[in-house]
C-alpha cells in the first residue's frame, strides 16, 4: 500500500528513534547532535539534549529523567533535572562499533545495541551483541551473535523483540524478573541467513533490514526496512504480511499521537553517514494507521 504521509519535520541531517512521551514526539538528529521534541503537528519544536557524540536511543528513567545513546563515545547518557548531561554507563568495555538503539523499560533497565563493525566504511561484517544497563549503570552482556541488533520493543507477554537488521529476521528474548535475556529464538524470518561477511555481497542477500520499530495494538510489529523504502507489517511465525511504500529511505518508525494511531516514520535519502552529515535532507513524517 502506498503511503500518504504528511510532513511533521524537514530540514534535519538523519532521525532515528521516535518515541512518544507525554503528547510530544521525541526524535534524535544525528549529525546536528541534537535531541528534538515537538507537537504532533511539528509545531514548537525543542532542542531537548546536544550530543556531541551522535545521538540514538532514547528512553527514560521511573523518575523521568531521559536517557539518550552517545553513539560515537559509546556511552548512554542521562539527563539531570538542571538539565545537564552525565554519563549514566559506559559500554567501551563490550560495545564494538557505534553504539545504537536502545529500549528502557518501566524498571529503568536499558537495552542497548551496536554495530559490531564499521558499517559506513564498508567494513566486513561482524555480528554485535545486546547490553543490559541496570538503573545503577552497571553493564551486562546478555545476548550474543547477533547480526546488527537494532530496533526493539516489548510484547503483551513480556518478551524483547529485536530486529537483526543484517539476519533477516526478529528475534525474541524471554525477560527474566530479574532483568536477564534468557535464549534467543525467531519470532519473524524473513529471509535466509545471509552468508557472505563482505559488506556490499552481504547486503545484496538481506531480504527486508529491520530498523527502528515499534508493537502496534494487534500485537504485529511495524518495522522499517532500512533497504526498501518501506514500512513493512510482520506477524509472528508469519513474516511480512502487509507494508507501506514511501518516494525515500525510511529507517524507523513509532507510534504516538492523541489515539495511538499515528505511526511517526523517519525518512532521508539513504543512511549514508558521508552523505547525510553535509545536508538537511531528513524529515520526520507521519502516517495514519
Amino acid at each position: 500500500m502506498k503511503a500518504e504521509p504528511t510532513v511533521v519535520l524537514e530540514g534535519y541531517t538523519y532521525f532515528e528513534c521516535p518515541r512518544w512521551r507525554e503528547g510530544r514526539i521525541w526524535v534524535s538528529d544525528f549529525y546536528t547532535h541534537q535531541v528534538l521534541s515537538a507537537n504532533e503537528d511539528g509545531s514548537d519544536v525543542r532542542v531537548e539534549a546536544e550530543v556531541p557524540h551522535q545521538p540514538s536511543g532514547l528512553g527514560w528513567l521511573p523518575d523521568g529523567r531521559l536517557l539518550v545513546v552517545s553513539m560515537r563515545d559509546q556511552t548512554v547518557l542521562r539527563r539531570e533535572e538542571n538539565g545537564d548531561l552525565v554519563v549514566h554507563a559506559d559500554l567501551s568495555a563490550h560495545a564494538t562499533g557505534n553504539a545504537n538503539d536502545m529500549h528502557v523499560d518501566a524498571e529503568g533497565r536499558a537495552y542497548v545495541g551496536h554495530f559490531g563493525f564499521d558499517l559506513m566504511n564498508m567494513a566486513p561484517i561482524e555480528t554485535a551483541s545486546l547490553l543490559r544497563v541496570e538503573p545503577d549503570g552497571s553493564v551486562h552482556e546478555d545476548a550474543t551473535d547477533l547480526h546488527f541488533p537494532n530496533g526493539m520493543a516489548v510484547t503483551a507477554g513480556g518478551d524483547l523483540l529485536v530486529d537483526e537488521t543484517l539476519g533477516n529476521r526478529i528475534s525474541a528474548f524471554a525477560i527474566g524478573d530479574d532483568g536477564v535475556l534468557g535464549p534467543r529464538r525467531d519470532w519473524a524470518v524473513l529471509g535466509p541467513m545471509p552468508e557472505s561477511t563482505d559488506m556490499a555481497e552481504g547486503i545484496g542477500q538481506v531480504v527486508v533490514a529491520p530498523d527502528g520499530c515499534a508493537l502496534a495494538q494487534d500485537g504485529t510489529l511495524w518495522a522499517a526496512d532500512a533497504l526498501g523504502q518501506r514500512i513493512v507489517q510482520i506477524r509472528e511465525g508469519e513474516g511480512v504480511v502487509d507494508e507501506l511504500t514511501f518516494d525515500t529511505g525510511v529507517f524507523a518508525c513509532g507510534f504516538g499521537g492523541g489515539d495511538g494511531r499515528t505511526l511517526f516514520v523517519c525518512a532521508a535519502p539513504d543512511f549514508n553517514e558521508h552523505a547525510r552529515k553535509d545536508e538537511r535532507e531528513g524529515r520526520l513524517l507521519s502516517v495514519r494507521i
